[in-house]
């Protein structure tokens, strides 16, 4: 039997237990929005419907960190890079946990005290509030929409995949319906409701995630050794599958892009607008702190088994029935629930329609605290602060980021069904390229030099999303290959897939010559005010 026979029998199989699988998606989506009437029924002010009235504990805010970070890329594209390529797709992986430990370190305390609701507060404290308030609004929105796109992109393949749909317009109807929800979860629950779709959605995945590497190690004895030679085996690559090289190390340039690809990684979670506004939902910097460790615990637990799901994809399935469903590899995961549980049985597709409605609540949840980040920036850093100079009701406010959450989505909507082929974890790890040139250097700069200026802010912030996202458009990602975004076009120049080599010294770069070349003076006890209060949250929100 052919891949692509192969896989329209999952996908027939699916079909007869349509009804089942229809059901437990209505039940997952259902609930959550129950948890989000209930959620915005509380929320009164703007502090609730930001930060969630500041009221999660340490390990709630870990649970909702972890449910907010482990998004579609984690489950979905790094199991499919790993059953593709092996050990390179691994990376993916290590690169995600290890920028937890640079988060940890570098900014979680420090911006839990010095912030309100969003990254402009710390960068207004002591500098030119509105041109720097503009600039950070828009590089949040620039890369929640970035990571929205592998959102979008995952949710078209996962629903495409579990109904049968296999016409263009049918996808790009799912990826419409997630971005309905999306906007409803925001404007109806705002944080409060957010968080604790996360929180259900993390304690699902690693519940779903678990019971599959038990499943996949069951089938291998308990016997890694077993698992990782069949997977060798089956992948056509034989010992090169298990060993680094297979997808990053075949030229110059495609080592040069893991480089750039683990720059991304490690730098970018410490200025994803998503998270970094987590950090404002507990009562205290400890708290803050404590949040962060449960969250790499639990990310660290999951990233683990991610290695079950990849090479126990690669071991019972194989590459080209992979490709044959999704030439980016996102279906590798829910592939192997249906035949972990048996391709032509009834426990095969009851255990497809659970694992990919985890996969469809995993989505949604981070769809919506990406578009809670981006509007909550436009409403109070260019609404509330630009356009109406803080003069701005609580209540204009809030309504000003419902309608800024209908917008975004809009976009998304449309971005995410042109980008509804490419593989997921690597279009997030270019939200991690952007969010690292263009957040990271001024977050940084704005925290431990006291030299740092509003034009420096502006350099950096500016021209790292300008550098980063100018490359990732003349780049392969956009044109040039089967699996680019506009694959029969080609007007690429720049050879990466990833721009964070590039973009991200000339963000730190920028950054510094807009400062030094700056004729304006710091106020120095501002900066001693804002060192004090990151360092011992006096005088916090």
């Amino acid at each position: 039997m052919s891949p692509a026979q192969h896989t329209l029998l999952a996908a027939g199989e699916a079909s007869e237990h349509r009804t089942l699988i229809v059901t437990l998606f209505a039940v997952f989506v259902a609930a959550t929005l129950v948890i989000t009437v209930w959620a915005g029924r509380q929320t009164k002010d703007a502090a609730d419907f930001y930060a969630g009235g500041r009221q999660f504990t340490g390990f709630q805010n870990g649970l909702a960190v972890s449910g907010d970070y482990m998004s579609a890329a984690s489950f979905l594209g790094i199991a499919g890079a790993i059953a593709l390529f092996g050990y390179d797709g691994f990376l993916y992986s290590i690169g995600f946990l290890v920028a937890w430990l640079v988060a940890l370190l570098l900014v979680a305390e420090p911006l839990r005290n010095s912030g309100r609701y969003t990254m402009g507060d710390v960068l207004a404290y002591r500098m030119r509030q509105r041109p720097v308030r503009t600039a950070a609004g828009v590089s949040t929105i620039v890369v929640s929409i970035f990571y929205l796109l592998a959102q979008m992109a995952g949710a078209g393949v996962l629903v495409s995949l579990l109904l049968g749909i296999t016409s263009d317009g049918g996808k790009i109807g799912v990826v419409a319906l997630v971005g309905v929800l999306m906007i409803v979860y925001v404007t109806i629950g705002g944080m409060k409701g957010t968080t604790w779709v996360q929180m259900v959605k993390a304690v699902l995945l690693i519940i779903g995630a678990l019971l599959l590497t038990f499943l996949v190690l069951l089938k291998f004895h308990f016997n890694v050794s077993e698992l990782l030679g069949r997977a060798a085996d089956n992948s056509g690559k034989g010992s090169a599958f298990l060993e680094p090289g297979l997808k990053y190390g075949a030229t110059g340039t495609t080592k040069l892009d893991f480089l750039s690809l683990g720059l991304a990684l490690v730098l970018g979670t410490a200025g994803l607008p998503h998270i970094l506004i987590r950090f404002y939902t507990v009562p205290t910097a400890k708290a803050a702190r404590k949040s962060v460790i449960w969250a790499i615990g639990l990310i660290g637990a999951f990233y683990l088994m991610t290695l079950a799901l990849g090479f126990g994809a690669a071991a019972l399935i194989g590459p080209d029935e992979i490709t044959a469903s999704n030439k980016a590899g996102n279906t590798a995961a829910p592939l192997l629930a249906l035949h972990l549980g048996g391709v032509d049985s009834t426990w095969g597709a009851v255990l497809l329609a659970t694992i990919s409605a985890v996969a469809f609540a995993t989505i949604l949840a981070v769809v919506a605290g990406l578009t809670l980040a981006s509007s909550s920036s436009f409403a109070h850093d260019i609404y509330a602060n630009v356009i109406k100079k803080g003069r701005a009701s609580e209540k204009q406010e809030i309504n000003a980021a419902r309608y800024a959450t209908v917008g975004i989505g809009a976009v998304s909507i449309l971005l995410g069904a042109l980008s509804r082929d490419l593989n997921v974890a690597g279009l997030v790890a270019l939200a991690f390229a952007v969010a690292a040139s263009a957040n990271l250097p001024t977050i940084l700069y704005s925290l431990f030099w006291k030299r740092f200026t509003t034009a420096g802010a502006l350099w950096s912030i500016y021209g790292g999303l300008v550098t980063a996202v100018g490359l990732v458009l003349f780049s392969p990602v956009v044109s040039g290959k089967p699996t680019s975004m506009f694959p029969d076009a080609d007007f690429h120049w720049f050879p990466l897939e990833n721009p964070g080599i590039i973009s991200i010294p000339v963000g730190f770069l920028l950054g510094a010559v807009g400062t030094l070349l700056s004729k304006e003076v710091p106020d120095p006890g501002k900066y001693a005010e804002l060192e004090v209060r990151s360092l011992t949250g006096t005088g916090a929100h």
